[in-house]
């Protein structure tokens, strides 16, 4: 049976949804915060969006969608091209192997987990920093943004959830 033209864009624009949410984060977390006493810090929301998706509908977050999250991330925030994408792709592939074991488990579990998915993408971002400017890069600014972006995973994790049950259902 053909498919029709709206119905293969319909299909097109679901299976895009959660790049394009990422997308948006992406943008939106170039927004810093001012804390007195912290640099700008903002909450990685890249990494939870990374997280969210391999978890939840890993078919429509591919490797490649997440190497590019990464590299738009670093053009736009002026960071080292390629390191973003190599410590994305580095917890996307974490979580993939441990899916299975991760998603029977409830939401203060998997946010747990994040807890440590998040120090750990933040200390091989780090230590890619410190490779990719050849010297000591001050850790206390990545682990405050390790701890905003735990906070900010419940609600980011419920918008995505929204964006599921609307967008992706039949997906």
């Amino acid at each position: 049976m053909r498919q029709s033209f709206w119905h293969r864009v319909d299909q097109l624009a679901r299976g895009v949804t959660p790049f394009a949410l990422s997308l948006l984060l992406v943008v939106l977390s170039l927004v810093p915060l001012r804390l007195p006493g912290f640099s700008p810090v903002t909450p990685w929301v890249t990494l939870i969006a990374v997280y969210f998706w391999t978890l939840h509908r890993p078919d429509l977050l591919p490797i490649g969608a997440v190497f590019l999250l990464g590299l738009f991330a670093d053009l736009v925030g002026g960071g080292p091209l390629g390191v973003t994408s190599l410590a994305l792709m580095a917890a996307q592939a974490v979580v993939k192997a441990q899916r299975r074991h991760i998603l029977p488990h409830p939401f203060i579990v998997q946010w747990v987990i994040f807890a440590i998915a998040a120090l750990l993408a933040e200390a091989l971002l780090v230590v890619l920093h410190v490779l990719a400017y050849a010297q000591a890069v001050d850790p206390d600014p990545a682990l405050f943004q390790a701890l905003m972006t735990l906070a900010c995973y419940p609600p980011v994790a419920w918008l995505f959830v929204q964006a599921q049950r609307a967008f992706l259902r039949t997906a």
